[in-house]
């Protein structure tokens, strides 16, 4: 394959030539000798392209991959309309980055600017950013938005996906922010908690919407709880949910983050994927990375600028509360191209199917014996169910006929169902965790 280095030797000559040195190694002539490698890098010898497609497939066929995926906990798999990947694979829009010569890259601005629009009308809110590296970050980001001289608290519950508290907790440590857990209450936030907690040293308060269990949370009563000690309310949401829950907005947050994998974007083993922000327009100067905005130039046509770069160490020196200098343009650009393929009321559709199919799932299992819910709330798409087998027994059944089974989490399974399984697929599930449960009681009583 071809070297890296677009420049051909001659144009490498000359430009030493231009600067006055005879070599690179003249060039670096004013590295000490002792951290300079004298030998040649251990890599392989460049090969074919076809060499390179057969050695990629061979590991990537190492990978299981399973048709049927009854796990989320974060991440989720949808059905991905083909346009998606048609459009976001355009050789213009594959880069990672808001461009740094705004002016010239109008087409990169305008998909950023449309993602924005986007995901202010699912929030409810009045103003977004370019995204963040996925919804951890965007969470911890969140809370560094709120933090004050006089408030240095947060509270965060424990009902939040532990990633994302990992995440703010870490943020915290670096910033000095006090990370405290408010306690969990038959798998939801406890409210009574909360309203204990919430004084006037607590700078926010972050609940998750559906929560990691899957039950959704009385998220405006918590908003009210935070307003009225005088903190921010912050809302991690699901996108998908948005379509038929109340936004952030109607619960009183004063900003919602999330993972945006579930607009448009595969599992891929972890990422890339992408973090959502959106504010009141209040915060407008709080929120990290860049904000696309629309204006017109001189000839009067409509075009695009980054309007707001204000908490980055690049504009604001030593002074940024932020280091989120970048941003995830083109899984920006992919969930974009997903919520126009969609359309409202296919994201309503998609979301009512992940509803009805998870109740279903739910109650089929519930009518084996021994299996319960954990918890007794409204849920979404996920739920954790109580087993009289162990965990281990009842997802290596179900691996074993190409389904990746729930996650365990508390001695119970966190499962989670979407559009994108089939009835015959759960009807399948139900069976395999029914003989499971069944052949471990026939093994008791004999």
């Amino acid at each position: 394959m071809g070297g890296y280095i677009p420049s051909t030797a001659e144009q490498r000559e000359q430009m030493l030539s231009e600067i006055g040195v005879s070599s690179v190694s003249e060039l670096y002539s004013d590295i000490p000798e002792i951290v300079k490698l004298k030998r040649p890098l251990r890599i392989p010898k460049g090969i074919s392209e076809q060499e390179t497609y057969r050695e990629l497939r061979s590991i990537a066929a190492k990978n299981k991959v399973f048709p049927t995926v009854l796990r989320g906990a974060g991440a989720y798999k949808h059905y991905i309309p083909s346009i998606v990947k048609y459009i976001a694979a355009k050789e213009e829009f594959v880069t990672a980055y808001t461009p740094y010569q705004a002016e010239i890259s109008q087409g990169i601005l305008q998909s950023i600017f449309e993602y924005q629009t986007m995901i202010c009308d699912l929030t409810g809110l009045d103003v977004s950013n370019a995204s963040v590296y996925d919804g951890a970050s965007a969470a911890a980001e969140a809370v560094a938005m709120c933090s004050a001289p006089k408030r240095m608290r947060a509270l965060v519950s424990s009902c939040a996906n532990p990633e994302v508290i990992e995440t703010i907790r870490t943020y915290g440590f670096g910033s000095g922010v006090e990370i405290v857990a408010i306690p969990e209450k038959n798998g939801a936030t406890d409210m009574d908690e909360l309203k204990r907690l919430a004084d006037e040293t607590v700078c926010c308060v972050y609940i998750q919407q559906p929560n990691f269990y899957g039950i959704l949370e009385s998220a405006a009563e918590a908003g009210e709880i935070a307003h009225g000690s005088g903190a921010k309310f912050i809302i991690g949401c699901n996108p998908v949910s948005l379509s038929i829950i109340q936004s952030p907005a109607e619960c009183g947050a004063d900003i919602a983050v999330g993972e945006g994998q579930p607009l448009g974007m595969p599992l891929s083993f972890g990422g890339p994927y992408l973090g959502f922000m959106a504010a009141k327009d209040a915060l407008l100067r709080k929120l990290p990375g860049r904000i696309v905005g629309q204006t017109r130039d001189v000839d009067g046509k409509r075009a695009f600028v980054l309007t707001m770069q204000a908490r980055e160490q690049h504009i604001r020196r030593e002074k940024a509360s932020s280091n989120i200098c970048s941003n995830q343009a083109l899984c920006a650009l992919t969930a974009s191209v997903y919520l126009a393929a969609m359309g409202p009321e296919g994201l309503r559709e998609a979301a009512r199917q992940c509803v009805s199919k998870a109740h279903y799932f739910s109650a089929k299992l519930c009518e084996i014996p021994g299996v319960r819910l954990r918890y007794n709330g409204e849920f979404f798409h996920e739920f954790m169910t109580d087993l009289p087998v162990s965990s281990e027994i009842v997802l290596s059944r179900l691996e074993q006929n190409g389904i990746l089974g729930g996650l365990p989490v508390k001695g119970a399974i966190l499962w989670c169902v979407t559009e994108a399984v089939s009835r015959k697929e759960l009807d399948m599930a139900i069976e395999i965790v029914r003989e499971a449960c069944a052949s471990l009681e026939a093994r008791k009583e004999s």
